[in-house]
């Protein structure tokens, strides 16, 4: 069967948001391996805050993340925050997309998250052995870059004016959410 998203196709924001909708594992039956090899860093953080989009848009924290291998350039995993969909306090973009990719040698590796990772995510990303992580909004929150650096974590910011929107469009609306997302419900007063 033909892919339906090929080398030649123009990357635009409809063609990355239907990857980023698309299930991870069904992107090798859409979408050609060398449209992959032809997207930029900006181009999978776009995908990320289409991710976070979806979170928000589903009630929850607008926070994506992508895992991209390597060599190939190919999504290996992605997710969105679920914190208020699932009722989960730690499915956030970047645990979602990890879980997403599986039990795979994260070391040959790019995770891209929307927003600077929180304590548990980053603590994941380093015990997992990512050497790489791109960050697309560090206005909204930062905090663990250099720790990730101390860690040996190679980390990129790449701020996306549209993730960042979101953000504080989302952090507007729902301050409590945003704070029991970082600190949990007890933080919440």
């Amino acid at each position: 069967m033909p892919k339906l998203i090929v080398k030649n196709t123009e990357i635009t924001d409809s063609a990355l948001n239907a990857i980023a909708h698309l299930p991870t594992r069904s992107l090798k039956s859409v979408v050609d391996p060398d449209f992959f090899k032809k997207l930029a860093d900006k181009d999978f953080m776009r995908i990320a805050i289409f991710l976070a989009q979806k979170g928000y848009d589903e009630g929850g924290c607008p926070i994506g993340g992508v895992i991209i291998d390597n060599e190939t350039r190919q999504i290996v995993g992605k997710g969105h925050n679920t914190l208020v969909q699932e009722s989960h306090p730690y499915n956030h973009g970047e645990t979602s997309a990890i879980r997403d990719a599986g039990r795979i040698d994260f070391s040959k590796t790019t995770i891209f998250t929307s927003l600077s990772p929180c304590d548990v995510c980053a603590t994941l990303i380093y015990m997992r052995g990512f050497p790489r992580v791109v960050i697309g909004d560090i206005t909204s929150a930062s905090g663990n870059e250099d720790m990730l650096r101390a860690k040996n974590i190679h980390v990129d910011i790449l701020e996306d004016q549209l993730g960042i929107d979101i953000y504080q469009e989302y952090r507007s609306e729902n301050p409590d959410l945003d704070i029991e997302d970082w600190k949990g419900l007890a933080a919440v007063k």
